[in-house]
């Protein structure tokens, strides 16, 4: 009867590894081994299957003794099994408090980054992890408690990145039962029984009420799970059609007429802007703003929403370079905040010289211009005599409006001025008529990116 026991956990795991293809027979994998009952599993089942293993084990130091006596139990395990074991040390609550982040965060981070350096330096195949059905059933109440889209609602993924998880389709009391089965022991974690934690709230309090109304209540979610999983392929296919409908290439732009034009367009937009960090209710206050006035921003740490006529504009969130630069002489180089490189050159005007046309070139009378110049961002009030209109004078904001340029673009905006302050040049619009090259210029001053 053991026997049996034994070999259907066995099938189970190895089932799931070939209907998911997390790893091949000829892969060396990382095993994550903390001495808890999941990870004891997980090594002694991958052995027994015939893979090839090698584990590690972090000491994070949290829990004294305990975090001591752990590390022991996986060296001695390892040795028991021939397997080779990795081991590290860190200063969790050093670094958490480093970083800004809770210890569970702080320890998730150190592990993870760890198991990706052993990958490269080591060359194994992937790190495999102990999570199990029960972990994913906790894992989805715990996205719907904070608010989740569809990807929350599918839970942990079989495979994300280097992570495998060849546990996911068996249950803790599977794991229990599977380790008493071949007598081994393991270690227990005295906070996994402590309930401070959010997850340990659902772990010890909420299913066990849900199993009082449906005993096979994790069952029925785990199938929920694996129905959204392929529910979220067919969601995923569609919001990158759609997204391609709506946003430049890059995804910076959205253009409002055809987002609104979407079956679902809040949805669209939700999955445009959770990749820049924005949360679901910062969603819907940019989506209420479509159908509002210009000019309406919406910031995160990173990045930027504006809403400027008929799209929004993605930016990120920093404040640019506002530092005035000196230009003493020609020729010269300088590079703008927004890192851009000119060049300036000062040549005689020659007989075949052709005036560039093009908004990234400005020409000059050099006898008319007086160092030193200055590149600055454009004023409130600024004023210059655009080229072509005979010397009456255009104030700088209404050519860009006339230009029709975004918020975005009005706000990056620069000028070149001379000496006595003077605009020369809106850089890549229009230069002013005053310095404008004529047929008595003797020298040209040339300005371009390089």
């Amino acid at each position: 009867m053991q026997l049996r026991q034994r070999t259907i956990f066995q099938h189970q795991v190895q089932t799931f590894i070939e209907a998911e293809k997390l790893f091949c027979t000829n892969d060396c994998l990382l095993v994550a081994l903390s001495g808890g009952a999941d990870s004891v599993a997980l090594l002694h089942v991958l052995c027994a299957l015939g893979y090839h293993c090698v584990a590690a084990h972090c000491n994070f130091h949290l829990r004294g003794e305990e975090s001591n006596r752990d590390e022991a139990f996986c060296r001695a395990l390892c040795e028991q099994l021939n397997i080779h074991l990795h081991v590290t040390h860190f200063d969790t609550m050093e670094y958490a408090k480093e970083k800004g982040v809770s210890i569970e965060m702080a320890a998730r981070e150190l592990r993870y980054a760890w198991f990706e350096t052993l990958c490269q330096e080591e060359g194994y195949t992937c790190v495999a992890v102990a999570h199990h059905r029960d972990d994913n059933v906790e894992t989805l109440l715990l996205n719907l408690v904070r608010g989740t889209g569809i990807a929350g609602l599918r839970g942990m993924k079989p495979i994300n990145g280097l992570v495998v998880r060849p546990l996911l389709n068996v249950t803790r009391q599977d794991i229990l039962s599977y380790l008493n089965i071949i007598g081994q022991s393991f270690v227990t974690d005295s906070t996994n029984l402590q309930d401070e934690y959010v997850r340990n709230k659902i772990r010890l309090q909420i299913i066990p009420l849900l199993e009082k109304i449906n005993p096979q209540v994790s069952e029925k979610i785990s199938d929920s799970i694996r129905h959204l999983r392929e529910v979220e392929s067919i969601y995923d296919k569609a919001m990158r059609e759609a997204i391609l409908r709506v946003a430049d290439e890059a995804c910076k732009v959205v253009h409002i007429p055809s987002l609104l034009a979407e079956v679902e367009p809040r949805a669209v937009l939700f999955e445009i802007l959770r990749s820049y960090g924005f949360v679901s209710a910062q969603v819907d206050d940019i989506f209420r703003s479509l159908t509002a006035e210009s000019g309406r921003s919406f910031i995160n740490k990173g990045w930027k929403v504006l809403k400027d006529r008929d799209c929004l504009f993605i930016r990120p969130n920093r404040v640019e370079e506002k530092a005035e630069i000196s230009i003493a002489h020609a020729p010269a180089e300088v590079t703008l905040g927004n890192g851009t490189t000119w060049v300036m050159n000062s040549f005689p005007l020659a007989p075949d010289y052709h005036i560039p046309r093009t908004p990234d070139v400005a020409t000059f009378d050099a006898g008319k211009v007086e160092f030193p110049l200055t590149i600055r961002p454009w004023r409130k009030g600024d004023k210059f005599a655009p080229f072509g209109m005979n010397g009456r004078k255009k104030l700088v904001s209404d050519l860009l409006i006339d230009l029709k340029l975004s918020l975005f673009e009005k706000e990056a905006q620069q000028v070149v001025t001379d000496a006595h302050g003077h605009i020369l040049w809106v850089i890549g619009l229009r230069t002013d008529e005053r310095a404008r090259v004529t047929n008595n210029t003797m020298d040209v001053l040339e300005m371009k990116i390089k």
